[in-house]
């Protein structure tokens, strides 16, 4: 029988879970929490989504990308923004 996981642990080792880093009888833990948590599975949607954004933001450019529209995503992407919290904040 697996130990119970936490919204907490999800995000403490979510890199590892996507991996395929984690232990067999952990992953079953990370899996069956998911299966009951619909805060954790949208979180890791998002997780997922944000860093295929991230690796897609290191390509270049095409070349009909205007320039001002580089320069307003620059400017918007700088500013200090309040990152709601996940997960982990609400009570389990």
């Amino acid at each position: 029988m697996c130990s119970e996981v936490t919204c907490r642990e999800l995000l403490t080792f979510l890199a590892e879970y996507l991996s395929g880093a984690l232990p067999p009888a952990r992953r079953e833990a990370f899996d069956e929490h998911l299966a009951r948590c619909p805060e954790c599975v949208a979180y890791l949607n998002n997780y997922q989504a944000i860093i295929g954004l991230a690796k897609r933001a290191a390509e270049p450019l095409p070349d009909e990308v205007p320039r001002d529209l580089v320069t307003a995503l620059l400017a918007v992407r700088a500013m200090p923004s309040a990152i709601p919290p996940g997960p982990a904040a609400l009570p389990r």
